[in-house]
């Protein structure tokens, strides 16, 4: 899952990003609201948690501008204003949830899992597909019951396959979800991984979730339409 950080103070904007990577988030990083909408016109993201005091555009800007794009991202507000009538109005610009500075970061690791959450069936992190089954808090994977040992990046690769069952992913959205800007590596990695997945997913049991469609990637379903 990727995050977009917007915080002016860089301390604490590099603390939750190393907060976010240890949690096995890709993360992306700003200081400023311009730079925010710069990013999020060239990439797509699951979360973003947006400081509300940014200069060049402040954060209420930004999350009006995203909406009135109609661009859905969950956003998480951050702000040192803890009035009722600063969360309303951040809340009524579009806002997701919000956090008031101070904040504990496994408060904040919580509200994040909670609004990536919304956009699915899921109640408890959990996701599903025929006898798959994935925890997303736990980082745990079964198939029909066995636990299915995956590296760190098969399973952010799979958790974005599962959060879009039957939706046909390109190898470039698969890796732009699970690596982050700074990642310059091989360009069939995408290939590489879903073999791996492939294996450990797929081989001897039926029936087989991971598809490829011709021209346009990947996909996890149950069967071809």
């Amino acid at each position: 899952m990727r995050i977009l950080v917007v915080e002016d103070e860089p301390t604490l904007n590099r603390l939750i990003a190393d907060k976010l990577k240890l949690a096995h988030y890709s993360v992306d990083v700003c200081l400023d609201g311009e730079d925010a909408l710069a990013h999020m016109a060239c990439a797509e993201y699951d979360a973003v948690i947006l400081d509300i005091m940014l200069p060049k555009v402040d954060g209420l800007t930004v999350l009006r501008q995203l909406r009135a794009a109609q661009n859905r991202t969950p956003v998480l507000l951050l702000t040192a204003r803890d009035s009722i009538e600063d969360r309303v109005t951040g809340l009524d610009s579009g806002a997701d949830d919000y956090l008031i500075k101070p904040f504990a970061f496994g408060e904040l690791l919580a509200r994040i899992r909670v609004i990536l959450r919304r956009g699915t069936d899921s109640v408890d992190n959990t996701l599903a597909l025929a006898d798959l089954t994935m925890d997303c808090d736990s980082r745990t994977t079964t198939r029909g019951g066995a636990p299915i040992s995956l590296s760190s990046r098969e399973f952010d690769i799979l958790e974005y396959l599962l959060r879009n069952k039957g939706i046909v992913l390109s190898r470039d959205k698969i890796s732009n979800h699970v690596w982050d800007y700074d990642y310059d590596g091989a360009s069939n990695v995408v290939d590489v991984y879903i073999r791996y997945l492939r294996k450990k997913i797929d081989e001897g049991r039926e029936p087989k979730l991971i598809q490829t469609v011709r021209g346009a990637g990947y996909v996890l379903r149950l069967e071809d339409p």
